[in-house]
């Protein structure tokens, strides 16, 4: 049996890194993006950028909305559009878990991170998600201090 790939940061096209600072992630979901031509190769630059994007159903099709892909500059003149809505591709099953997550009350779904598989195949990394309090996110924060600390204190001794 063949060992499974864990993601290199070479291979990492976008990283959303607000988004565990803002929400809980209570699932991780893996997720295939349809692009257009230049698209993909504008992602393997790495400029692109998902921190204000999110993922909305329209007609039972899930979308990554307001995703920033740059034009890429050695393309011709026919370039996409770059926060144009990109069709996500999950099977029917996983839809339905994703739809009913959302229906709940305060659920989103969060892109984590764009990313190339190990066959060069573009994959979104989505989370679903409730969002922090402002309390909840100092609390948070006062958290990964005292771990911080006491590794500190620790290693000291």
């Amino acid at each position: 049996m063949a060992k499974k790939k864990k993601k290199s940061p070479d291979n990492m096209a976008a990283r959303n890194r607000k988004a565990r600072h803002n929400y809980f992630i209570e699932e991780n979901l893996e997720a295939g993006i349809m692009l257009q031509g230049t698209e993909i190769k504008s992602l393997r630059q790495g400029r692109a950028s998902i921190e204000e994007a999110y993922a909305a159903e329209s007609g039972g099709e899930l979308f990554l909305i307001n995703a920033y892909i740059p034009e890429y500059q050695a393309g011709s003149r026919d370039q996409h559009e770059t926060r144009r809505p990109r069709k996500l591709l999950l099977h029917k099953r996983e839809l339905a878990k994703l739809f009913n997550a959302v229906n709940r009350e305060g659920m989103t779904i969060v892109p984590l991170s764009i990313y190339f598989n190990s066959r060069g195949m573009a994959k979104v990394d989505l989370g679903v998600a409730k969002g922090k309090r402002q309390h909840e996110k100092r609390q948070t924060m006062k958290e990964r201090d005292w771990q911080r600390d006491k590794a500190r204190i620790m290693r000291d001794r």
